[in-house]
């Protein structure tokens, strides 16, 4: 743990900023909240109710004039404000987390990394799907070479979402960082090349099925991986029958696993990070492993976070950019990200 806490500032206060990252930073001693931004008046009265030592201001332009006061900034807002916030806060001097998608286009995600490594700050992406329970069980049997050689990977993320609730994505355009391959794609797209490396988009299938949808609720795509693996990825928010979350067939064995990480609920409900029951899925939804032909049941590894901002305090306690131990996220990995939606555009 560092000496003195990280003083963070917390740029939006919605699903973002209230679910996945003050309650994270909050629960963990390393770091401070001390500021706050949203302009919604019932988001400024639940954040002052939930953290009352932290400053709630309006704008994260607020935060960045208190950037003297602070080290770290997580920008939490909408992804078209992605790349101008970011450049703006390591200008400042402020190490930054940038919620994903990381930025709207390839070359702002390079400009910004070459910008981190110029001005010698931190710069991280929140891919956070890494540390669900079902992505760290895949890693387990992958890492164990359980399933042999891989050949196909398949991952999903399916909801039934008719209405579109944020207004900035029901105006978004492609340009902005609308449409749900920039949302759920950008977490698969990271999985599938964390899993098996570098790949091609090879085909793409690219819809907007919602009446009032200006950009794309339903995406399929097939990636080649240069390891030769060759991953189906599916997004879609009109789903009424959800697919598998990971279905993955190897040379000695297949593995398929359905349903939703426990944590996003969780928290949603009430819960702190620091709960017992916290990342825990029930046996219900399990995974299912196929080897020779029996079929044995895979107990969900425990979601995991909170490893996000334990990876970026232990980085920043051993010295920040001159220290050895990784990112919990190396932002060159979303940028990679960024080239496949880009190759899907393209292909679609």
């Amino acid at each position: 743990m560092t000496s003195q806490p990280i003083r963070t500032a917390v740029a939006g206060f919605g699903l973002s900023g209230c679910v996945f990252h003050a309650p994270f930073i909050a629960s963990n001693p390393a770091y401070e909240l001390a500021v706050i931004s949203t302009s919604d008046e019932s988001r400024q009265a639940k954040a002052k109710d939930r953290y009352p030592q932290a400053a709630i201001v309006s704008t994260p332009e607020d935060i960045l004039a208190l950037a003297d006061q602070l080290d770290l900034i997580v920008l939490g807002t909408p992804p078209a404000t992605h790349f101008p916030l970011a450049k703006a806060a390591l200008e400042a001097g402020l190490d930054v987390v940038v919620d994903k998608p990381f930025t709207v286009r390839s070359a702002e995600g390079e400009e910004l990394i070459g910008l981190a490594a110029q001005l010698g700050r931190v710069l991280t992406v929140y891919q956070n799907r890494r540390w669900d329970g079902d992505s760290l069980t895949v890693r387990k049997l992958l890492d164990a070479g359980t399933l042999g050689t891989v050949t196909r990977f398949e991952v999903g993320m399916e909801r039934w979402a008719p209405e579109i609730a944020k207004a900035w994505k029901a105006s978004a355009t492609a340009e902005d960082g609308g449409g749900v391959l920039f949302d759920l794609g950008t977490h698969v797209l990271d999985l599938c090349l964390q899993f098996f490396g570098p790949a091609t988009v090879t085909y793409a299938e690219i819809q907007a099925r919602r009446p009032q949808e200006s950009v794309d609720d339903d995406v399929f795509l097939a990636l080649r991986h240069q390891s030769g693996v060759v991953s189906h990825v599916t997004i879609n928010l009109t789903s009424h029958l959800h697919g598998p979350r990971f279905r993955i067939l190897g040379t000695e064995g297949g593995f398929v696993k359905f349903g939703t990480d426990p944590q996003e609920p969780y928290v949603l409900g009430g819960g702190l990070p620091t709960d017992a029951r916290y990342g825990v899925e029930p046996a219900e939804n399990h995974g299912t492993l196929e080897l020779n032909g029996q079929r044995i049941e895979v107990p969900t590894e425990r979601g995991a976070y909170p490893e996000f901002y334990r990876i970026l305090a232990d980085k920043f306690d051993d010295g920040g950019t001159a220290s050895a131990l990784p990112l919990p996220v190396d932002p060159a990995g979303s940028v990679a990200v960024l080239k496949l939606i880009e190759q899907a555009r393209k292909l679609a």
